[in-house]
């Protein structure tokens, strides 16, 4: 799109309304918003056009012009955060620090995409909004949390969105919906206005159908607010993703960390993901299997996730609203807290060292990014708390550690089951491994061409479709 544009081969009020027009179309059918600007958005659209007149074919601004969407669990200023709950709340009087750095890329923000409860789980359903469904399969749930963001990206709705990422929810979602999902260093990019979400867990992260589109995405939201607790030192995503990464050691792991539950892997997960072994060993890389030592790294996840979603919920007005799971996950949150949520926090030094020491033979990890392929709509419902727990835990098992070291992962597109359903493999690094990890990927995506590939109810015309894929060349 930014191609088209510098050529004035398009413009912004087209390309913004074009993607009006798919979010209506695909509404009833994918429901991948909960809120859409579209006046507001359209007028932003023709004030990137006046800029560009005034400013020529190549502006400072990179993202100029560029209709872009981000998840209901962040601020926008003048509409409600309701991050997947019912209710209203006030709308935000300011735009959180992510927002803010986007629109001073000069994006446009066609609206807040559907996100579960609070964040909590694989999957994007709730009584607030519906069911947000998988564009490869509209009986599927996209994933979760940032299932309204990876929907809209899959089904042509935005070329790119910001999500968040929390045990899994920008890279789950992207393996189920054929896209890139980065998951940053903590810190790398806001999340005010909270100085860290979730404890450390969460972060911001960008979803869309290239590497490069999701290090453009990265490079303009990223760094830091005020009050952040974590600043990591900058990278620069874009020039990673346009250059070679070298010959690299990569570790390929099977094993799960403990769970309370048995989290076999589905086999068609299995032979995708020894496919993306391979198109790297074929790259020149040295893959060979290893074991990351995870040890009882979940003693330290469970007390800040549910400490993270008790002080989330104390945002909002009228909590009898929440899903009893959630009011469960609160109560949950209350107890961990104090002493049990200091203690979490304080064995994650001691976990860097034990899951880290993996690095000093390998450069990347490789893992499948969920156990299985995307469960069906309403495959949770009527679970209890601790049986959606449980269930969650043995589909996805393979993530969220990442999130207790607060290091940075990428998920790739790792091809489709025989019933056409995406499935995804992580590339993990260590910390401030951003560089790498996408410099990788894009030598992988020049190999695998994953973005030739659509949904089929996407209906791209020849002409789209052909652009689409010039802009990726």
């Amino acid at each position: 799109m930014a191609r088209e544009l510098a050529a004035g081969r398009t413009t912004s009020v087209e390309l913004v309304r074009r993607s009006l027009d798919r979010i209506a179309a695909g509404q009833d059918g994918v429901n991948a918003f909960r809120q859409v600007r579209g006046e507001a958005a359209l007028a932003e659209a023709e004030a990137a056009d006046l800029e560009r007149e005034r400013e020529g074919a190549a502006p400072e601004r990179p993202l100029l012009g560029l209709p872009l969407a981000v998840k209901d669990d962040t601020d926008v200023e003048g509409l409600p955060t309701l991050f997947g709950c019912r209710g209203e709340r006030e709308p935000a009087a300011r735009d959180g620090e992510s927002v803010r750095r986007l629109r001073a890329a000069g994006a446009v923000l066609v609206g807040k995409t559907n996100s579960c409860e609070l964040g909590q789980w694989p999957f994007t359903e709730g009584p607030g909004f519906g069911a947000t469904r998988n564009p490869w399969n509209t009986g599927h749930t996209p994933g979760g949390s940032s299932g309204g963001s990876a929907a809209a990206v899959a089904a042509g709705m935005v070329p790119a969105a910001l999500g968040s990422d929390g045990a899994g929810s920008v890279r789950i979602p992207a393996a189920w919906t054929h896209l890139v999902g980065i998951k940053p260093q903590r810190g790398r990019i806001s999340t005010d206005p909270r100085p860290e979400s979730f404890h450390g867990l969460t972060v911001n992260g960008p979803l869309a159908r290239t590497v490069a589109d999701a290090a453009l995405l990265l490079d303009a939201a990223a760094g830091p607010h005020e009050g952040d607790l974590h600043r990591p030192a900058p990278v620069r995503a874009l020039d990673a993703a346009r250059r070679e990464p070298g010959r690299l050691r990569i570790g390929l792991a099977w094993r799960p960390p403990i769970t309370a539950t048995r989290a076999p892997l589905h086999p068609e997960v299995r032979r995708a993901v020894e496919d993306i072994a391979e198109a790297l060993a074929g790259l020149g890389h040295v893959v060979e299997e290893a074991a990351p030592r995870y040890g009882l790294i979940g003693l330290a996840f469970v007390p800040r996730a549910s400490a993270g979603v008790a002080e989330c919920a104390a945002d909002y007005p009228d909590p009898s609203l929440f899903d009893p799971r959630t009011r469960g996950a609160v109560r949950t949150g209350k107890r961990l807290g104090g002493r049990v949520l200091r203690a979490a926090r304080a064995a994650e030094a001691r976990e860097q060292r034990r899951v880290g020491a993996l690095f000093s033979s390998y450069d990347v990890l490789l893992t499948p990014t969920t156990a299985r392929p995307a469960p069906e709509i309403g495959h949770f419902d009527g679970m209890s708390g601790l049986r959606t727990d449980m269930a969650m835990a043995a589909v996805c098992p393979y993530a969220w550690p990442w999130n207790v070291l607060g290091w940075p992962g990428v998920n790739v597109p790792a091809g489709r089951t025989r019933a056409g359903l995406p499935v995804g493999a992580q590339l993990l690094g260590p910390e401030g491994g951003e560089e790498r990890l996408i410099s990788l990927a894009a030598q992988l995506e020049a190999e695998r061409r994953w973005y030739e590939e659509w949904p089929e109810a996407q209906a791209l015309t020849g002409a789209e479709t052909a652009a689409a894929r010039e802009g990726v060349r």
